[in-house]
């Protein structure tokens, strides 16, 4: 009966730790998310500056955006033609 009681203890101390580092991590996102906010900020003005200055429509401001981000992550650009060109073909969506 010891046993099984010491095997308890240790299930619920392991489960409260694996509660704390939840908890833990919860708040360390948070506080992330709250030190990027004035970053946020900073490219929603930054769209809203180009496109009231007329540099830009919300349009070309998201294919710009869209461009970047498939660069960054080294899309293959040949095959996303062929995907474009087959999606043209098929207009399966």
């Amino acid at each position: 009966m010891a046993t099984n009681l010491k095997v308890v203890a240790q299930t619920h101390a392991t489960e409260t730790k694996k509660e704390e580092k939840i908890v833990d991590y919860i708040k360390s996102i948070k506080d992330l998310e709250d030190a990027m906010e004035p970053f946020k900020e900073q490219k929603r003005e930054l769209k809203k500056n180009y496109v009231e200055n007329g540099w830009l429509t919300k349009e070309e401001i998201s294919s710009a955006v869209r461009a970047f981000r498939l660069m960054k992550g080294e899309v293959d650009l040949d095959q996303m033609r062929d995907f474009f060109n087959l999606y043209e073909r098929t207009k399966v969506i």
